[in-house]
């Protein structure tokens, strides 16, 4: 079986070299000085970058993107393939869902679960009452 390397560099279009070493739950990639706890779980593809903070129990799902000084929350679960922008901060035991978009200093609050390929704009509080609002409004897909 092939070893694989436990630390990743890549050299972005500016000349800038990015390393990261693998988590040891789930493979993802986790910049040098960002901060996430042992038991929480980084899928295949995954990048955390600087600044960022995982709590304990969190999930980040494969090929998501956790930008800078962006933090989630414990036991929150971040779905597949989502990009939560720089200082965006997802409450404890939310839940992202698959492919969504979260902007810059975006605020998903405890408890609320965001459905697949949601885009909250920069500067946004999405809330409990914010989800039911839209379902009352636009309907619910099921």
């Amino acid at each position: 079986m092939p070893r694989r390397s436990m630390r990743e560099e890549f050299e972005t279009d500016d000349g800038r070299v990015l390393r990261y070493v693998r988590h040891t739950h789930g493979d993802g990639f986790v910049a040098p000085r960002a901060s996430v706890e042992s038991n929480a779980w980084i899928g295949p593809g995954a990048y955390v970058e600087r600044g960022a903070r995982v709590a304990a129990q969190a999930r980040v799902g494969n090929g998501s993107w956790i930008d800078e000084q962006a933090v989630i929350g414990s036991g929150a679960i971040v779905g597949n393939n989502v990009h939560v922008g720089p200082g965006a901060n997802v409450g404890h035991g939310a839940l992202i869902g698959r492919g969504s978009k979260l902007g810059a200093n975006a605020v998903i609050e405890a408890g609320v679960r965001l459905p697949s390929d949601s885009v909250v704009p920069d500067g946004e509080t999405i809330t409990t009452r914010t989800i039911a609002n839209q379902r009352q409004k636009y309907g619910s897909a099921a």
